[in-house]
């Protein structure tokens, strides 16, 4: 094994593995790991392709701002290469992207806008609209815009797509990949035309976004909807995009896509994020459709480590109803946290208020209940922890039942919804019973919850 004189050095050359415990049909399916990538994406490449043709350009001069606007993956590969050659770095991020992106980012260096992700291309807080705005404003800054950078599809054409061919001997019937800038697809599909025209190119597209319409039915729509899958799917056409060569495309739902990312960790052991299940999703949907055995590509574009609060955390599946669960059609619905499934996070008397604190950030729960032999004797939350150790810290030693409320209202099981609503409005929990058995609690975003998954227009 080689030693590498930089970390820029690891970029891509990324292997390819088999996979061999999903249906792939008549097809063999492998997986092109750009999870491997030392940023941990696809989004490497580009950011030191990006970032050095600028420079051969004459575009970046030693001490530069760069600026671009991102769902966080080409963030960190621009983060990457700009910590290596000394450049500042501003990132403009939508406020969806996962927490572990904007952590990975700032660690970095990276100095990070957030901006709303409900708003479309033209409006002023769009991030890819704000982040040029920033780059006009600030002096000597180099606005990257990766959707109209044609340094960005030439990575791929350069590197990834013929590395695939390397790697597979020249046999490739098929790759499916994702859209977000478009570099990829048109680099693939450039190299692919040129060298391979034999290879069909698989769009894997979340739904809500408008490019499988335009593939599958020629028909651009300009009203886009909303997904959660972060990286890949849009509500325009980069203006780099080249999709001549791709021929067919299939539509996931977020549900699908992050099922399928936990099932290739399960199944493959391969740690990919939610843009990953979107691919396998249509690869496999592809492999299965298949009348003839054919060699198939797909791309795990990011690592799943970004990903472990949201796709890989139970609890935020089930509080986005992406895991479907029994349903009774009264208060056990909305109990996110059931206390027979042991999922409820639980004190007990004799433990200290310090154990109270160290639990409560841990799981980002702001009450707890107090159980004693299965019975719930009390509730702590935060303001009964305030209210004990404020002006003497040295009570942090002392014991829950010290501090807990134990003067409690109980609502049975087939209370109405709408008894919720002065609970919380006296700043209380719903504490809820099935007989003398404890069910669980039911907090304010519990019932967000709820009322989010029943909504029918999400």
């Amino acid at each position: 094994m080689q030693i590498a004189n930089n970390v820029l050095e690891l970029i891509g050359k990324t292997p390819i593995v088999k996979v061999n415990h999903l249906d792939t049909g008549q097809c063999s399916l492998y997986l092109k790991l750009e999870n491997m990538n030392p940023g941990g994406s696809i989004k490497d490449r580009i950011g030191l392709s990006m970032i050095e043709e600028a420079e051969k350009a004459g575009k970046i001069k030693p001490g530069a701002t760069l600026v671009e606007g991102t769902a966080g993956n080409t963030g960190i590969g621009l983060a990457l290469v700009a910590g290596q050659k000394g450049y500042k770095l501003i990132l403009v991020i939508p406020d969806k992207m996962s927490k572990e992106k904007i952590f990975n980012l700032k660690a970095m260096g990276a100095e990070i806008v957030l901006t709303r992700s409900d708003v479309a291309k033209g409006h002023p807080e769009y991030y890819q609209d704000l982040a040029a705005s920033i780059a006009e404003k600030t002096p000597g800054a180099f606005f990257i815009n990766q959707f109209g950078n044609p340094d960005n599809p030439k990575a791929h054409y350069q590197s990834t797509t013929p590395e695939i061919y390397q790697q597979l001997n020249g046999q490739v019937d098929a790759i499916v990949f994702g859209v977000g800038s478009s570099g990829t697809v048109t680099g693939m599909s450039q190299y692919v035309k040129e060298h391979h025209p034999e290879t069909n190119l698989v769009l894997a597209d979340p739904k809500g976004s408008i490019l499988a319409e335009y593939i599958n039915e020629g028909r651009l729509n300009d009203k886009a909807g909303s997904w959660k899958v972060e990286g890949i799917g849009e509500d325009f056409l980069p203006s780099i995009s080249d999709f001549t060569h791709v021929k067919q495309a299939y539509t996931i739902s977020d549900k699908e896509s992050f099922e399928m990312g936990r099932e290739l960790l399960k199944k493959e052991g391969i740690l990919g994020g939610s843009s990953t299940g979107t691919i396998l999703a249509a690869a496999l949907k592809y492999c299965q459709q298949s009348k003839t055995p054919q060699k198939v590509v797909a791309l795990v574009c990011d690592t799943g480590n970004k990903y472990l609060s949201k796709m890989y955390n139970d609890y935020w599946m089930l509080d986005n109803g992406y895991i479907d669960t029994e349903q009774f059609g009264d208060l056990r619905d909305l109990i996110s946290r059931p206390y027979q499934s042991n999922d409820t996070i639980v004190m007990r008397p004799e433990e200290t208020l310090a154990a109270v604190y160290q639990r409560m950030k841990l799981y980002d729960v702001s009450q707890l209940p107090v159980i004693n032999d299965d019975e719930i004797v009390g509730i702590i939350d935060e303001s009964d922890l305030l209210m004990k150790v404020f002006g003497k810290p040295e009570a942090f030693n002392e014991t829950v039942a010290s501090a807990m409320t134990a003067n409690l209202e109980f609502l049975d099981k087939m209370t109405p919804l709408s008894a919720l609503i002065p609970i919380f409005d006296a700043g209380k929990v719903a504490i809820v019973k099935d007989g003398d058995q404890f069910l669980g609690l039911i907090t304010r975003i519990d019932l967000l919850n709820y009322l989010r998954r029943t909504d029918k227009n999400q």
